[in-house]
């Protein structure tokens, strides 16, 4: 996939935001296989996967309190958080 993004072979391919990080996902990339690129679909137990992102996405979160000054714009760039055991 890093290969296909630095030759712009991912250029005006169809992406979604991933629910957690915000990332842009392709939906599709040459030389990968589809289902590579959900990684939610490969979990056998999507709850676990679910529950296994957002603690990720929290840790990521959390080392950013450290960089206070950020504009709010980069902030909200930022993947969704935990908030109480909640998102």
């Amino acid at each position: 996939m890093l290969t296909a993004a630095l030759e712009g072979k991912l250029d005006g391919v169809p992406m979604e935001p991933h629910p957690f990080f915000k990332v842009m996902v392709p939906k599709a990339c040459p030389d990968v296989p589809s289902e590579l690129l959900q990684a939610r679909g490969m979990w056998s137990d999507q709850a676990a996967y679910d529950q296994a992102a957002l603690d990720l996405s929290g840790r990521f979160s959390k080392n950013f309190e450290k960089f206070s000054n950020v504009s709010a714009e980069v902030m909200e760039a930022g993947p969704i958080m935990l908030v109480g055991g909640r998102v």
